[in-house]
């Protein structure tokens, strides 16, 4: 049986609800999720919440679909031109890559491209602060997901002494 990635869309805020079901179910699946730092007075704390909100990537046969659709906080499949959306493997591998890597990622729409690359871009700003003797590197790393129509940005910030590769980066990404 060929499996394919699909997304399904989910009531709100049942993201991980459904992934758990779904792993009950042996059905292999993928909530990605996003860490977010918190401060609460003095304690800092993780927050993870999911990245695409209402979706669940499911690796499934076109058989398995009808058990998918059984779960109760499953919508249906997302759909594209009248057919159940099929996500390449190398974008649901870096989708992974990416939110293992970086944390506060946001996404931004684009207009979806099936027949795009997934390309990772970097643009680095040097910030050297002579009266300090310090350099400091902002950067925005961002995936291009073409055919699920989103960009991932990390907002990534770099001080003192530290030095950051990104070309390293970039083929960390990519590869």
């Amino acid at each position: 049986m060929n499996k394919n990635w699909h997304i399904i869309y989910t009531k709100s805020h049942c993201e991980k609800k459904v992934a758990t079901l779904l792993s009950k179910k042996k059905i292999e699946n993928y909530c990605p999720l996003n860490r977010a730092f918190i401060t609460k007075g003095n304690k800092k704390r993780i927050l993870f919440t999911p990245l695409f909100t209402s979706f669940v990537f499911v690796r499934i046969s076109d058989a398995e679909m009808a058990t998918v659709r059984q779960i109760g906080a499953v919508i249906n499949f997302i759909y594209w031109l009248g057919k159940p959306v099929v996500v390449k493997e190398e974008e649901i591998d870096n989708i992974q890559h990416f939110s293992m890597h970086y944390s506060d990622i946001s996404l931004e729409k684009i207009n979806v491209n099936n027949n795009g690359i997934v390309r990772f871009i970097s643009e680095p700003q040097f910030d050297i602060n002579t009266s300090k003797a310090m350099v400091s590197v902002k950067s925005n790393f961002r995936l291009l997901l073409p055919s699920l129509g989103y960009v991932m940005i990390a907002r990534i910030e770099k001080t003192n002494n530290d030095i950051f590769n990104f070309e390293s980066e970039r083929i960390k990404m990519v590869s």
